[in-house]
C-alpha cells in the first residue's frame, strides 16, 4: 500500500501495537509522527528508525492531560500543517475486580483510553478537514465489544471509543473523512505479558488459532483502514482476535 506524501500521527507509537503501526505506515511511505508518554521508549523507536530510510518523528505527550494533548498538537502542526491519517492506538489498563477498583484508577483509565482519543481527535480535526480527505483509525479492544472479566473500567472506556468511532464517522463523512475502529484480541505485548499466567493459558485455550496475535497483525488491519483500499468504508468495527470473539 502506497502512502507517499501522506502525514500520519500515531498515539502510543513507541511500543507494542502502536510501534508496529508506526513502522508499517512509514514502510508504506508516510511521514509518521509518534506520540507517546514514554520518552525512553520513544528514543528506542528512533534508534530503530535510524537503521531504515523511514521518516519518523517522536513527540512526548500525556494523553491523560488535556493541556499536554493540546500543546503537543500545536507543536506538531507547526511542522506538519497537513495531517492525513490519525491512529489513536494508545491504551492502558490493569486486571482487578471492579468492586475493588479505586476511583483514581478508573479516572486514569478513562482519561487515557477514551479522553485522550476524544481530545486529540478534536484538536487535529480542523487540520484533517482542511486536507479535503482523511483517515481516522481508532484502536479499541474486544473487551469493549463483549466485556472482559477484571477489565470492566477498561472495557467501558474502549466501548466508548467504539461508540465515538460510529458517531464521528457520521459527522465527518461530508468531508470525505473515514473513521473506523480496530478491536484487537489478546496480543503479544507488554500489557499481555503482565497478565497472570492462568489467565493467559485460559485465553489461549479459547482462541481458535491457539495463539496470541502479533502486533504486526493488528498493524496490518490498521494499515488497511488508513489506506485508499478502505475509501468506501466508514463507521466500522473490525475484530482482530483469532476468532476469539465471533459476534455480530
Amino acid at each position: 500500500m502506497k502512502l507517499q506524501g501522506r502525514t500520519a500521527l500515531v498515539t502510543g507509537g513507541a511500543s507494542g501495537i502502536g510501534k508496529a503501526t508506526v513502522m508499517e505506515l512509514a514502510r508504506s511511505g508516510a511521514t509518521v509522527v509518534c506520540l507517546d508518554v514514554n520518552a525512553e521508549k520513544g528514543a528506542e523507536l528512533m534508534r530503530d528508525v535510524a537503521a531504515t530510510n523511514f521518516t519518523v518523528e517522536f513527540e512526548a505527550a500525556d494523553l491523560a492531560s488535556v493541556e499536554s494533548v493540546r500543546q503537543c498538537v500545536i507543536e506538531v502542526l507547526k511542522r506538519h500543517p497537513r495531517i492525513d491519517i490519525l491512529v489513536n492506538a494508545a491504551g492502558w489498563g490493569d486486571i482487578q475486580p471492579f468492586v475493588e477498583t479505586p476511583s483514581d484508577y478508573m479516572n486514569r483509565v478513562i482519561a487515557i483510553n477514551l479522553g485522550g482519543t476524544l481530545h486529540l481527535t478534536q484538536a487535529l480535526l480542523p487540520a484533517i478537514i482542511a486536507c479535503g480527505r482523511g483517515k481516522i483509525v481508532n484502536v479499541a479492544s474486544d473487551a469493549g465489544r463483549v466485556g472482559s472479566t477484571g477489565e470492566t473500567a477498561y472495557a467501558a472506556a474502549k466501548g466508548g471509543v467504539i461508540a465515538f468511532t460510529k458517531s464521528l464517522a457520521r459527522e465527518v463523512a461530508r468531508h470525505s473523512i473515514n473513521v473506523n475502529c480496530v478491536c484487537p484480541g489478546p496480543t503479544d505485548t507488554a500489557m499481555l505479558a503482565s497478565r497472570p499466567e492462568k489467565m493467559k493459558e485460559a485465553l489461549l485455550r479459547a482462541i481458535p488459532f491457539r495463539r496470541f496475535a502479533k502486533p504486526q497483525e493488528i498493524a496490518d488491519a490498521i494499515l488497511f483502514f488508513a489506506s485508499p483500499r478502505s475509501d468506501y468504508i466508514t463507521g466500522q468495527v473490525l475484530s482482530v482476535s483469532g476468532g476469539l470473539t465471533m459476534v455480530g
